[in-house]
């Protein structure tokens, strides 16, 4: 009997898990990625003889992975090399005001104590006891949903879903609620960064992404190979298990047969036909026609005022001294409000951003001997890059306050021209064309922001969707179970007209 043939159209995280995923259960498998590597927004950036993470740096959220390689009879761990870090994030505000966050919650709690007083550890105590609760309620009706709904999220559990609605705070703002947990300014800016995560502000996101504190309390890792090697291990498990990955092939148009996807057009005009299509790709470019005219109506566009986060980065290699940098280290703006009205409000970079160092080379507290070491550093920006060109000078005053920003911390590096390589909002908008830049798709403003990311079926029979700006989200975890969500929908949808086995993919979702 053939196998179902399958076209997945891009090989970031999504892609490469649902290729894996569908692969591994003996579908015909093609990915195809204009790009020469696999990772999509995972990438690295060469300088000199070093390749740097300069998209996603944190990696939690661990079971999603080890369930995805059982259900393929593989040993995550066999694949890809983890190291737990103690440290979660290095917090700074100045010169002597520093904060860890650690794995271990009692001694966050201690550290909190000695960096804001006994009754601030305490109120701490609690924050984790209801983002806890939080990831609870949502996990089984939320994350695991296809297609999520407020109606579905309270029915559920019946009668006691909607007993639970408070507790999720969907209705309250991030910054309102956080208030109530935290008296201290800086404690508000600490955990309302977690916004930032899903590309959004905490001033006007639900309260509800609190809940990835408690995600990171689970566990961060650092990965052997950076954050590019899980790329690599699932593109070399999913070829393994049968999977075909073509780079540097475009696709210019799914094509549809009779109003159900059969396949694509690649830039070259060759046509590869299929039974069913993964778009794993901004939900922006599907919308504005980038994969033809008949997919436009498999997604809705997303208005420019609605879009995420983008941000402005540097990739270099350089010497550090003063601060002591762990692998992740955040240096909060001395005004919060003003850089997120910025960004969200006149679409302008901040004067005074937020400043994120991943130091690549690093895990927790070990140094590097005074030498060169991997970095990228990061701050927020609007997503105007299809609106506004940022020229050299432009980026050079953007690096300026940023740089600035760190030596006010004490933070000093030793960059030079030659071993540094800067990417804008308009270099993120022509590597992912239609989004303006935005790296996490829609924002998450307002309660109902959740529920208008796409599900991975489509309004088109075969044709799916993938990827961190459909549900559940932006992350690499989040869009893993967008893959798995894609290829699980997939399988059902075949097996209901007679063409494979009706069963759901294998392998639970489970926090512990």
């Amino acid at each position: 009997m053939p196998k179902d043939r399958v076209v997945v159209v891009g090989a970031g995280v999504a892609g490469l898990v649902a290729a894996f995923a569908l692969a591994a259960r003996g579908l015909d498998v093609t990915v195809v990625e204009r790009g020469s590597a696999p990772g999509g927004k995972m990438r690295q950036i060469k300088i000199g003889s070093s390749q740097i993470d300069s998209g996603p740096t944190v990696f939690t959220m661990r079971w999603v992975f080890d369930e995805l390689f059982a259900a393929a009879g593989k040993n995550f761990a066999d694949h890809v090399r983890l190291r737990p870090l103690e440290v979660l994030a290095r917090h700074a505000w100045d010169e002597p005001a520093r904060l860890d966050l650690f794995a271990d919650e009692e001694r966050s709690v201690e550290a909190i104590g000695d960096f804001a007083g006994s009754a601030e550890a305490r109120r701490y105590r609690m924050f984790c006891r209801d983002t806890r609760r939080i990831y609870d309620i949502l996990e089984k009706p939320f994350l695991r949903a296809p297609q999520p709904s407020m109606g579905g999220l309270i029915g559920a559990n019946g009668f006691r879903g909607l007993m639970q609605l408070p507790q999720i705070k969907p209705f309250s703002s991030m910054w309102s609620a956080l208030s109530q947990y935290f008296h201290d300014p800086r404690l508000r800016q600490l955990f309302g960064r977690y916004a930032t995560y899903c590309g959004s502000s905490p001033f006007q996101a639900p309260a509800t992404l609190m809940l990835v504190a408690h995600v990171e309390r689970e566990g961060v890792w650092s990965i052997d190979g950076g954050m590019h090697g899980l790329a690599q291990a699932l593109a070399d498990c999913a070829r393994y298990s049968g999977a075909t990955i073509r780079y540097g092939q475009e696709v210019r148009e799914v094509l549809t047969n009779c109003g159900r996807a059969s396949g694509v057009r690649l830039a070259s005009g060759e046509r590869v036909a299929a039974d069913a299509v993964i778009v794993n790709a901004d939900i922006a470019a599907v919308a504005n026609g980038l994969f033809g005219i008949a997919s436009r109506r498999a997604a809705a566009a997303i208005p420019p005022r609605a879009r995420s986060l983008s941000a402005m980065t540097w990739s270099l290699v350089a010497a550090t001294d003063g601060f002591r940098l762990s692998r992740h280290n955040v240096f909060f703006s001395r005004n919060y409000e003003a850089e997120f009205d910025s960004i969200f409000s006149r679409a302008t970079t901040p004067r005074d951003p937020t400043v994120y160092v991943c130091a690549q080379d690093r895990d927790d507290d070990n140094g590097v001997g005074g030498s060169e070491e991997k970095l990228l550093v990061l701050i927020n920006a609007p997503a105007n890059g299809d609106r506004h060109s940022y020229d050299a000078a432009e980026v050079e005053q953007c690096a300026q306050r940023t740089f600035g920003a760190l030596e006010r911390c004490g933070l000093h590096i030793h960059r030079r021209p030659e071993a540094m390589k800067a990417t804008t909002p308009a270099d993120f908008n022509n590597l992912f064309p239609a989004t303006g830049g935005a790296l996490y798709g829609r924002s998450s403003h307002g309660w109902t922001a959740s529920f208008q990311r796409p599900g991975a079926r489509t309004r088109i029979p075969g044709l799916y969707l993938a990827g961190g700006s459909t549900h559940p989200g932006p992350g690499v975890p989040m869009a893993a179970l967008s893959g798995r969500s894609a290829a699980a929908s997939l399988m059902a949808d075949l097996g209901s007209i007679g063409r494979s086995p009706k069963t759901a993919m294998p392998g639970g979702m489970s926090m512990r």
